[in-house]
């Protein structure tokens, strides 16, 4: 395969550091007041109205300043709603979203950004599909961006990214990206400490996120309403053009946090997956996309490994933590969770109380939210105009992640060049996607949609 793109200068981690308004129908808007001299007023907009969505603008919110919320944009308008409602009852006075500044549809992100000015800050939390072209969209309109994880799932879409991202860093804009264990102060602490060498060269890395099925993973037949694209949004954990698939979209954090730890990037991957069970609890068939188990070897160019496994099972023992390992000791990187305190390091290979070095604060002895830290790094940088650009590293730690998925789903070791330059988009024109677009994967007669076959489709997902 042509190498078009290549890990080798990027094997380092950068730092990181109502009626409702038809879709970009802009006349008779009161646009809001924003970025007055002197002030330092830093007004945001929502483009996806989830549950990740309301909560990443509270985060916001929740700021010195503090922001305030003037548009909102999602193509279900019962979501945008809801989360309206929700955010209005939180924030009162900081929500300012009138009925001519809610947008609905698949260009409703353009009207929600034409409300801001420069400076402003455009929250992204729709299905990753759609991040390239919001983002494009915010970087001519000279915005600041917060988007959510995973930011890719494909080879080109990290490409164009990648490509956006340096554009965003010319034009000095700032962007941050929703992996937050990075802005965990526990996580700081232990990287700082695994750089000065207190467990050794790493030589292993290990990553576990095993529970019952959640999100939208697991999805019986398509009920006929509403319309099929619409309806695979609103499954967006089913479909590997939306989310990456439940590997990608839950794994992210542990494959990112360990990639940090060892400051480096993994150069190929191995993996084993399947799906052991095609029948909801009431017999109905799945028809998704995802494996219900996946185990992926990664290997750094210095030949150590990182193991993630992920699984989606009820009944299952449940796993989720995560670990590093040195030649002089090993660490716990999350106790539970994505970054759950407290961290620990040790002189040996058994975390043993006998063998502890260090253990940072626990939730016992103060907060320490990487939600908020996640938007107080950005803040600041937007406020104090530091360098602040996340965009580069959330793409690999997403194109990492898909090398892993992909490697189970074809049975085939990947490298990461050669995932990062593979021509298969899974949502190509989702720039120019409407109501009445076809479904980017379509079922079969019996409802159901492709899914890979490892060993029999080696050089594509499905």
């Amino acid at each position: 395969m042509k190498s078009l793109v290549s890990l080798s200068a990027h094997s380092a981690l950068p730092p990181r550091s109502g009626q409702l308004a038809a879709a970009g129908t802009l006349a008779g808007i009161a646009l809001p007041h924003v970025h007055a001299a002197g002030s330092d007023q830093v007004n945001v907009a929502l483009i996806g109205c989830g549950g990740r969505g309301g909560g990443a603008a509270s985060n916001a919110m929740n700021q010195s300043g503090p922001p305030r919320l003037v548009a909102m944009a999602d193509v279900f308008e019962h979501r945008l709603k809801t989360s309206y409602d929700t955010l209005k009852r939180k924030h009162k006075d900081q929500v300012d979203v009138t009925d001519d500044r809610k947008f609905i549809g698949f260009d409703a992100y353009k009207g929600a950004m034409d409300c801001l000015k420069k400076g402003d800050v455009a929250i992204f939390t729709t299905p990753l599909a759609f991040r390239w072209v919001h983002f494009k969209y915010a970087i001519e309109k000279g915005l600041n961006v917060f988007m959510e994880k995973p930011l890719t799932a494909d080879g080109p879409t990290s490409r164009r990214m990648l490509a956006l991202a340096a554009e965003a860093s010319k034009k000095n804009l700032k962007v941050g990206v929703g992996l937050k264990s990075r802005h965990s102060r526990a996580l700081q602490e232990l990287h700082k400490r695994i750089q000065d060498g207190e467990i050794g060269d790493i030589t292993m890395l290990r990553g576990y996120r095993m529970q019952g099925p959640i999100g939208s993973a697991f999805s019986t037949k398509w009920p006929g309403q509403p319309g099929e694209l619409m309806w695979q949004i609103s499954r967006f954990h089913s479909f590997l053009w939306a989310s990456g698939g439940g590997f990608s979209d839950f794994c992210i954090h542990h494959v990112d946090h360990l990639c940090w730890m060892k400051n480096a990037w993994p150069v190929k991957a191995q993996a084993v997956g399947a799906r052991t069970y095609r029948t909801s609890p009431d017999g109905a068939p799945y028809v998704d996309q995802n494996f219900d188990s996946y185990a992926v070897e990664y290997t750094f160019a210095d030949g150590a490994k990182m193991y993630m496994n992920g699984r989606n099972m009820l009944g299952a023992e449940p796993v989720y933590c995560s670990f590093a390992h040195g030649t002089k000791g090993m660490a716990i990187v999350s106790k539970q969770g994505d970054c759950g305190r407290p961290s620990s390091t040790y002189r040996s290979q058994n975390p043993a109380n006998e063998s502890l070095l260090w253990k940072s604060k626990e939730a016992k002895d103060g907060p320490d939210d990487p939600f908020l830290n996640e938007w107080a790094a950005l803040m600041d940088a937007i406020r104090n105009d530091k360098p602040f650009n996340e965009a580069a590293s959330g793409v690999y730690a997403s194109a990492v992640t898909s090398m892993g998925r992909y490697a189970a789903h074809t049975g085939q070791e990947v490298t990461f060049d050669e995932f990062l330059n593979h021509e298969h988009e899974y949502a190509p024109g989702a720039d120019k996607f409407t109501f009445d677009s076809p479904a980017p994967v379509q079922a079969d007669p019996d409802g159901k949609y492709p899914a890979p076959q490892p060993g029999i489709k080696t050089k594509r997902e499905y």
